[in-house]
């Protein structure tokens, strides 16, 4: 179920934006089929199937891709696939004999997907690295901080999964679609610093318009100004602040009590300093909770800061069923929602290999071929 029903995707299993990307696809219905490696990869968390939600909804088998017969079969997967996604270094695929020129002459109208942190060249691209780094190349993570203060790493949610797993997703399907037009397949060269630098686009143009400073922690939206920052409040939680527009910080000034010349001072950034104390000041005198109380159907624009657990349990997301349990694990729903097409709540991830036998029958491998792996020790 879901708008991707009937659409045939191989993942040759990685770590991180590669099957985050993946699971997008397959919560949306695609018909995701996991080649894991014979023998155990090498993860920084190692946990039971079930927790590895990245890997939920689709099914995986083990092939060694080093071996002929291996290899052989994916290439039999690759035939019936309409893409593929691969989150290797450059090189590692062309070397598996399964890049795109391999696959493209068994399949011209497969897509071909590459996730890469630095892309497929240029001068890093065969070095390794992290979320982090792609930040720091970008200008993203020089721009993520307090003034005075060191850059802080968002967690890995910018580069790995926004700028990489996000903008995979996106050119995959764009790929699809151009080929109902010319019936041809491409390869998608994701990057991640191509991607950060993309989702910073908007930053660019207010530096070219002068109303962006080049530092941390001085603009209106990096914690600059007080009327876009978070506060501590009485019992030493917080409450993020978003009240831009002059209406919305009218209804924040009202409902806080704040003197006159509150106003005044929104729109002075000579005058921020001595609002930001006001607004400290004043919502140490509550608890978070009792702020949100305050403000509850307002156009304040305020909102708690919640722990991962308190978020889980909050009103808004458990009326929208933003978080399902699966197997005993609470997570996200599939997003984003589609009014005709809707995708069934995804099955929890098994451990690799389960589901080897059955997806070969399913993707066209007879039972004597089947067999034939298992004795060459190609898959499990």
């Amino acid at each position: 179920m879901g708008p991707l029903e009937g659409i045939r995707v191989i993942e040759l299993a990685g770590i991180g934006p590669a099957p985050m990307c993946c699971m997008l696809l397959a919560d949306l219905g695609a018909d995701v089929l996991r080649v894991d490696r014979v023998d155990a990869g090498a993860e920084i968390f190692t946990t039971a199937a079930r927790f590895q939600v990245l890997h939920r909804g689709r099914r995986s088998i083990r092939l060694d891709l080093k071996s002929a017969e291996g290899n052989a079969a994916a290439m039999r997967l690759v035939e019936r696939a309409d893409a593929l996604v691969e989150g290797f270094r450059p090189g590692v695929a062309e070397r598996l004999g399964l890049g795109p020129g391999s696959c493209h002459a068994r399949n011209p109208r497969l897509v071909y997907g590459r996730m890469t942190g630095w892309g497929q060249e240029g001068p890093l691209a065969e070095t390794a690295g992290h979320d982090i780094d792609y930040l720091a190349i970008t200008g993203a993570l020089h721009a993520i901080g307090r003034a005075g203060e060191a850059p802080v790493p968002p967690l890995n949610l910018v580069a790995d999964f926004g700028g990489g797993a996000l903008y995979l997703a996106v050119g995959l399907l764009a790929a699809l679609v151009e080929r109902q037009r010319s019936g041809l397949g491409q390869v998608v060269d994701a990057a991640m610093v191509d991607g950060v630098a993309h989702l910073t686009t908007f930053v660019h143009g207010l530096m070219a318009a002068g109303v962006w400073r080049d530092d941390r922690g001085v603009n209106v939206l990096d914690t600059g100004a007080p009327f876009y920052d978070v506060y501590k409040t009485q019992d030493g939680k917080y409450l993020a602040v978003g009240a831009l527009e002059p209406r919305f910080f009218a209804t924040l000034a009202r409902l806080l009590e704040l003197p006159p010349e509150a106003l005044a001072q929104h729109l002075s950034p000579s005058e921020w300093p001595r609002l930001r104390a006001t607004l400290a000041a004043r919502f140490l005198a509550k608890t978070r909770d009792e702020w949100c109380e305050v403000f509850a159907g307002s156009d304040a624009c305020v909102a708690p800061v919640l722990s991962w657990t308190e978020a889980k349990a909050n009103a808004h997301l458990a009326a929208r069923g933003t978080f399902v349990e699966i197997d005993g694990v609470v997570q996200p729903a599939p997003a984003p929602r589609f009014s005709r097409t809707r995708p069934t709540t995804p099955r929890s991830a098994t451990e690799p290999g389960t589901d080897t036998e059955a997806a070969l029958r399913d993707w066209g491998f007879s039972d004597e071929e089947r067999a034939h792996l298992v004795r060459a020790r190609a898959c499990r």
